[in-house]
């Protein structure tokens, strides 16, 4: 399994690249944008997109998501259905944050507590982990002891909650009943900045000290 990180948006959304190096095929987390980049980067790493994966409907993340389906003509799945209402005002998130045009994005599959994604051929599971936004999803694969955690925790901090639909006791309920449970030895992609695993956050993130 490989993964590249294409930086997006002026928000430096991790758009998040993940395959098998010796098949080539892959997935295509949150494109938030830029799309002539990210499909400039499939095109040297010689990636075969399967499909794309969505953790939330917010614009960083979902923002390039209906014309990079258009240009790879591959099925869009995630997040959970929560976020049907962010994902179908995208073009209104847009013009909110000052960023270029966006369509809305209609999922091919909502994704729920318990199902599971193909990624570079591996079955990663996957989590509702509300608060961040209504809809977040987290995928984790045990084997692998690595998820792609969206907005939910990051380096030294955690999703906002100021943005509608967010709420901080619910997001720190998805923290500690969904992420923390996973073991400190997981490694994670955040939606923005450095990568980190849930053992440095459990002891240094200074918003998890109480949990």
């Amino acid at each position: 399994m490989k993964v590249a990180i294409v930086p997006v948006t002026p928000f430096q959304q991790n758009c998040t690249l993940i395959w098998d190096e010796e098949t080539g095929k892959g997935v295509v987390i949150d494109p938030g944008g830029d799309v002539p980049q990210i499909l400039k980067v499939l095109e040297h790493e010689k990636i075969e997109v399967e499909r794309i994966l969505i953790t939330h409907g917010h614009i960083d993340h979902v923002g390039g998501a209906a014309e990079l389906r258009d240009a790879l003509d591959v099925e869009v799945e995630g997040p959970h259905e929560a976020d049907r209402m962010l994902m179908e005002r995208v073009a209104d998130q847009a013009i909110q944050f000052g960023l270029p045009e966006a369509k809305p994005c209609e999922p091919d599959r909502w994704l729920v507590e318990g199902d599971q994604v193909d990624i570079a051929g591996m079955a990663f599971d996957v989590l509702h982990c509300p608060g961040h936004a209504p809809g977040h999803v987290v995928f984790y694969n045990e084997d692998a002891q690595f998820a792609i955690m969206g907005d939910v925790l990051f380096n030294g901090s955690i999703g906002r909650t100021d943005l509608p639909g967010g709420d901080y006791d619910t997001l720190m309920a998805s923290i500690r009943d969904k992420i923390l449970p996973l073991g400190d030895d997981v490694a994670f992609i955040c939606g923005h900045g450095n990568h980190s695993n849930i053992g440095e956050e459990r002891r240094n993130n200074p918003f998890l000290q109480n949990l």
